[in-house]
């Protein structure tokens, strides 16, 4: 297919060029001409072209973004990007997009020249995919061999015609090719400006306490020629005198806030101080060390059960070169929803207005981030762990709404001219998402919503307040909602996933462990997401709308922003998810009565397996016994018979009693004295019963240096491979046992060169399933006396070599690992090594012995 890619793109390079045999300028303004298309819009089009394969392929969105944004590094598009949080395979990172580049990608879907697909995915949200159209490759024959090379440096590997495609490893995209060539993309690393920022809290969610105070006079401080932009920004829109507000959602109620405010030293004498996000192991201890940058805080007002307000002044290290005065004014409430407001005082070398949204859109990533850790250092574990479960255990990244208040815009325009689908549009999409609608309310004050925010411009902006964080209000439900229920869809897979597992719980020996682990995860799952329900529906009863102002323009918001209407969809919405989450409930029962029956059935077969040990083992043993005692007086007897017999052969016709010498002093000891023949006879018995029991004796201490290894696997294998592995070996023995659901195999083989063993070659009994493919339990044998004194193997080399064995020759096959029970695991492996060590112990006793 590489080939074919190479012949494809030659050729056409081969026409470009004898397209362009005439006159430049004549081919370079007719292919405009031809095209219709604008010089970035050409070089995007030809981008997809490439990676649609002549449109065999789908280029999926997520990709081609990362390919734009490295065009744009590269200076192949002329774009801006701005960072923006996006949600990959269930993760939610800050991307630099380029809303330029995606509206000329929505324009050549406008005009046919590329077809979308909508895909659904394993994180239940469809990613949209993008094909050249015959139309589409019809005008990229029209483009000039000068745009189709710049492109090139940007989709092939440089030095080769190797396309390079973007893959997300779960943290960072990589750029990588076919052949193994790999870099890191740099559009997960958003850049940061300086900034000089105030707390800022609406008069609406105030108090009373003293008003927030100014860093006006530090506004200078943000006039640093250091910046971390890679790209030329083109400025289309500015603000003058701006305040943001980022809102989320966050489960409390009444003891959540006392608790928050005692964390925060709200009823304290000296209220306020630093707060640390760590947790004090030894709160016993004397002194401690706190390494973490910390964050002042200061109580503006607050009531003991219903809400705090309070000013924090961040103190996180910044990249050299960039500064940051980071004030937020916080307020928090028992309905759930958290404000963080800020006033900012100037960005890079603009002061207070002139505020371009370029640079606000960077801005807007460290209010967003640094948000998520003043409240995340406050509130309560248990909140934190309902925060982790809702977004899959990345909070930290959690998507929040921003709100943009600004006395002036620049230009002030009409709300149509400002959704042109063009420069102005695109502008604002970097602040506030996707743009949605754009409306007038007044002569002089316009209101954009966008897919993650709102922008409220206008010099009476500022008296809509009420209306605004009222609305804030019910939107950051919505945001917390919307992730409710994409997590609704994960547990139901994991439920489907654990009742497979239940299935094959027949033929998988580790599904117990497993089943049982699920159960319990799923369950507490359930209930927390039970108990989120709760706050939510509590949340949407307290919450009060505010009534409808007299003015004209408020009427308008008003009627724009329909919160009223809001209220009653979102508790329809968590009406439907109480629905969801009792038949969760429901199905876990049964998967609970369908692990007990697997339980009761493995049990059930433990138990006749015991039964059937213990009948074969008091067999055994008294077999055990009787054989012993008739060893030991068959060992005395045939010493007594050997050593007569010895004397037999001494004193028989061909021995030496023949000679003169012999037989006198055989007369003086049988004829003359019999007792002293008896006597020799007893002392040879006995001599030679002694030199045997002796010889025994060494034989069982060299039983005793044996080293037996046992390891439970229970993995997945190739069959095939291991049998080709055991080709290798010497069988000794082989055992079949077949039954409804297993074949059990029990092989024995012994190594063939024991130099690689320490010159003594070990004996290895293997037990797999032949069916179900698993490598259940390996045994060795391995005898340390026969093994040369300073080569022979511990019990640890002895496991390392054997494992190491199976993993070279790749027996095991990876997709059937499964790490739902890591914690087993780990318990498992800690028995292994326990059991490990204490046979080298008795081992090493043995030879001291020795």
């Amino acid at each position: 297919m590489a080939d074919e890619d190479k012949e494809l793109k030659d050729d056409e390079l081969e026409d470009s060029e004898d397209e362009s045999s005439g006159s430049e300028t004549d081919t370079d303004s007719e292919e405009e001409e031809d095209t219709g298309l604008t010089e970035n819009q050409n070089r995007l089009l030809y981008l997809c072209d490439l990676h649609s394969d002549g449109g065999k392929k789908w280029m999926r969105k997520p990709a081609l973004i990362v390919l734009i944004y490295e065009g744009i590094v590269a200076n192949v598009f002329d774009f801006d990007y701005a960072p923006q949080s996006d949600l990959i395979e269930n993760r939610r990172v800050w991307l630099n997009i380029s809303q330029e580049g995606k509206s000329d990608i929505e324009f050549l879907r406008e005009e046919e020249l590329l077809a979308g697909l909508q895909k659904p995915t394993r994180s239940y949200k469809p990613v949209t995919c993008y094909q050249i159209t015959k139309k589409g490759m019809g005008v990229v024959k029209k483009i000039s061999r000068k745009d189709k090379e710049i492109v090139h440096e940007v989709t092939y590997m440089r030095g080769s015609r190797e396309l390079l495609e973007a893959e997300w490893d779960g943290n960072d995209y990589w750029l990588q090719s076919k052949s193994g060539y790999r870099r890191k993309s740099t559009i997960t690393d958003t850049e940061d400006v300086s900034y000089v920022s105030s707390a800022y809290v609406p008069q609406c969610l105030r108090y009373g306490g003293r008003p927030t105070l100014s860093n006006a006079h530090r506004a200078h401080e943000s006039a640093v020629n250091t910046n971390q932009i890679r790209d030329n920004l083109d400025e289309v829109i500015t603000l003058n005198s701006v305040s943001i507000i980022v809102a989320e959602y966050v489960p409390f109620g009444a003891n959540q806030i006392v608790q928050l405010n005692n964390n925060v030293g709200s009823t304290e004498r000296v209220q306020g101080g630093f707060i640390s996000p760590d947790i004090d192991d030894n709160a016993g201890g004397t002194s401690m060390t706190d390494d973490h940058d910390l964050t002042s805080v200061d109580i503006l007002d607050y009531t003991l059960t219903h809400h705090i307000n309070f000013e924090a002044e961040i103190r996180f290290q910044e990249e050299s070169g960039v500064v940051q005065v980071e004030t937020f004014g916080v307020s928090l409430n028992a309905e759930g929803t958290c404000f963080y407001g800020m006033q900012v005082e100037a960005v890079m070398d603009r002061i207070k207005d002139n505020i371009s949204l370029d640079h606000l859109a960077r801005l807007l990533v460290d209010v967003q981030q640094d948000s998520s850790a003043i409240v995340d250092s406050i509130i309560s574990e248990y909140q934190r762990e309902l925060m982790q479960l809702i977004f899959l255990g990345d909070a930290s990244n959690r998507n929040k709404v921003n709100l943009i208040i600004a006395n002036e815009i620049t230009p002030h325009l009409t709300a149509e001219e400002y959704m042109d689908k063009g420069e102005y549009e695109n502008e604002l999409k970097q602040v506030i998402g996707d743009t949605k609608a754009a409306y007038d309310i007044s002569e002089h004050d316009t209101l954009i919503f966008g897919a993650y925010g709102l922008l409220v411009c206008g010099p009476n902006s500022r008296h809509h307040e009420p209306l605004l964080c009222a609305y804030l209000q019910f939107i950051t439900i919505d945001i917390f909602v919307q992730n409710y229920f994409a997590r609704m869809w994960i547990l139901s897979a994991d439920m489907e996933t654990t009742n497979k597992v239940i299935e094959v719980s027949d033929s998988d020996p580790t599904s117990l462990g497993r089943i049982r682990y699920r159960i319990c995860k799923l369950a507490r799952d359930i209930i927390q997401l039970d108990e989120i329900l709760g706050y939510l529906l509590e949340a949407l009863e307290i919450i009060e709308i505010p009534p409808e102002p007299p003015e004209q323009a408020g009427r308008s918001l008003y009627e724009r922003l329909e919160i009223s209407g809001m209220r009653s969809q979102l508790v329809r919405r968590t009406t439907d998810l109480k629905k969801n989450i009792a038949g969760s409930q429901r199905y876990l029962d049964v998967l609970r009565e369908r692990a007990h029956v697997v339980s009761e059935g493995k049990m059930f077969e433990l138990n006749e397996n015991l039964e059937a040990n213990s009948r074969k083992l008091c067999e055994l043993q008294d077999y055990n016994c009787q054989s012993a005692h008739s060893l030991w007086i068959l060992k005395l007897m045939f010493a007594g018979t050997f050593a007569w017999d010895l004397l037999d052969r001494l004193t028989g016709e061909w021995t030496v009693m023949n000679s003169t010498w012999m037989q006198e002093m055989a007369n003086t000891m049988i004829l003359v004295s019999p007792g002293l023949w008896f006597v020799i006879s007893i002392f040879m018995w006995l001599g030679v019963s002694v030199g045997i029991l002796i010889i025994f004796s060494r034989m069982n201490k060299d039983s005793h240096k044996i080293i037996t290894l046992k390891q439970r696997l229970n993995k997945r294998i190739f069959v095939e491979k291991l049998r080709d592995l055991l080709k290798t070996k010497i069988k000794t023995m082989e055992e079949f046992k077949y039954g409804p659901e297993k074949d059990i195999v029990t092989l024995t083989y012994e190594e063939k060169d024991p130099k690689e063993w320490g010159n003594a070659a070990p004996t290895v009994v293997i037990e797999y399933d032949q069916r179900n493919q698993y490598l259940l339990d390996v045994t060795l044998h391995y005898s340390k006396a026969e093994a040369s004194r300073n080569l022979a193997f511990n019990a640890t080399d002895l496991q390392k070599k054997l494992l190491t064995e199976f993993e070279e020759l790749g027996i095991y096959d990876p997709e059937g690992e499964d790490h739902s029970g890591d914690a087993l695991a780990v318990d498992k492996r800690l028995a292994i090594e326990q059991r490990i060590n204490a046979e080298e112990a008795e081992g090493e006793e043995d030879e001291e012995d020795e």
